[in-house]
């Protein structure tokens, strides 16, 4: 199944989007929702909130009382760490169970508030996060949910900041505008990337995107990060290193839109032992081809048709895997090399203009292949 992770700051309106993605198909799994009946009357949750915060965080009825609990949580960090400790392995024994309940092709959406702070990104798919400005989120709070302003502050302020959440976020929803504005949004991004990527990671698909160069992305630094976390998740131990390779790994270089990851490990048995690790992160393995580099290379691909990449298996101390790093680092301080390469991929892409698939790639990587080779020595 394909996991989204779906996060956002408090009332940025991630229950919007998430009506929005149920509405199209997707299976919801709202931790808020779940961290509700995880903490419900007779539970062993709730028994130990009062344990911890004391008998008063009750309502008459027995239930618990929120905005008590929230004014001893929130107020420290020791306390708030109190409350995570407590919460947290419920949700996620819940949540798991649900997980576990959902059909195999499904497009499952977990609308996970602390996400970021939680560091669960490399354990999902794709990251979505809602973006609202900070005043904005605050009126929301107190006008819609009663939330006293003082309190607003300071529970926003406790989350992650935007600028943690932007590193962490691979697609970036803006809900600043009017209410309804971004359905539209959400409804283009089903159509155009979640089914297809769901679709890919069922079928082990890699995405070839077209082979034409273009200019450098600043984010692409970042978008690789996010792709080598969730590499490092799938790999575990046996990846001694990873490393974000070749000319997108290169600042201002311009390039073709296709990230180069390169996981050093043993040997290709424990290349082997990650392959259906890598597919289930949405990494499908890749036979054949050029890029086999003779059998001493395991690739695997990626499945999301918004983030292209090639992912290398080299053993540590091999040729291969020594001048893959070598080789971006020539770029990144020789700009002879640099400029000279550049014009290499844009006349690859000259050669692949015209043609489409299989032999567009193969066009573009015949060219590129031979240079290299020449300047492997």
């Amino acid at each position: 199944m394909l996991r989204i992770g779906l996060t956002g700051g408090m009332g940025a309106g991630k229950s919007t989007v998430a009506r929005a993605l149920v509405a199209r198909g997707a299976v919801l799994i709202d931790s808020d929702v779940i961290a509700r009946e995880v903490v419900a009357p007779g539970t062993p949750g709730l028994a130990a909130l009062a344990e911890a915060f004391g008998t008063d965080i009750l309502s008459a009825d027995g239930s618990l009382d929120r905005p008590a609990l929230a004014a001893r949580a929130f107020r420290d960090d020791e306390s708030r760490t109190t409350l995570n400790s407590i919460t947290h392995p419920l949700v996620g024994q819940r949540t798991a169970e649900l997980l576990a309940a959902a059909a195999p092709d499904a497009v499952v959406v977990q609308d996970v508030p602390l996400l970021v702070e939680n560091h669960m990104a490399p354990f999902v798919n794709l990251v979505l996060v809602v973006d609202v400005a900070a005043e904005t989120r605050i009126r929301r709070l107190v006008e819609f949910r009663g939330v006293p302003e003082d309190d607003a502050r300071a529970r926003i302020a406790a989350q992650a900041t935007d600028e943690q959440r932007y590193a962490a976020a691979d697609v970036l929803l803006d809900n600043n505008g009017p209410e309804g504005e971004v359905d539209a949004t959400v409804d283009r991004l089903w159509d155009e990337r979640l089914v297809p990527f769901e679709a890919n990671l069922r079928g082990g698909i890699a995405v070839i995107p077209a082979p034409r160069v273009v200019d450098a992305d600043p984010d692409w630094a970042a978008q690789a990060q996010r792709l080598i976390a969730r590499v490092h998740v799938a790999c575990g131990a046996a990846a001694a290193r990873i490393d974000h390779i070749g000319a997108t790994a290169v600042p201002g270089m311009p390039t073709r839109d296709l990230l180069d990851l390169q996981v050093t490990v043993a040997d290709l048995s424990a290349a082997d032992g990650v392959r259906d690790a890598l597919a289930a992160a949405g990494f499908p393995a890749v036979t054949g081809g050029p890029a086999a580099e003779g059998g001493t290379t395991r690739v695997h691909g990626s499945a999301d048709p918004g983030r292209p990449a090639t992912v290398y298996l080299r053993v540590e101390g091999t040729p291969a895997q020594q001048f893959a790093l070598e080789f971006r680092d020539r770029l990144r301080t020789d700009q002879r090399v640099r400029a000279e390469y550049a014009e290499v991929q844009r006349q690859a892409a000259g050669k692949a203009a015209g043609l489409a698939g299989a032999e567009a790639e193969i066009a573009y990587r015949a060219v590129v292949q031979n240079w290299i080779e020449s300047a492997r020595p």
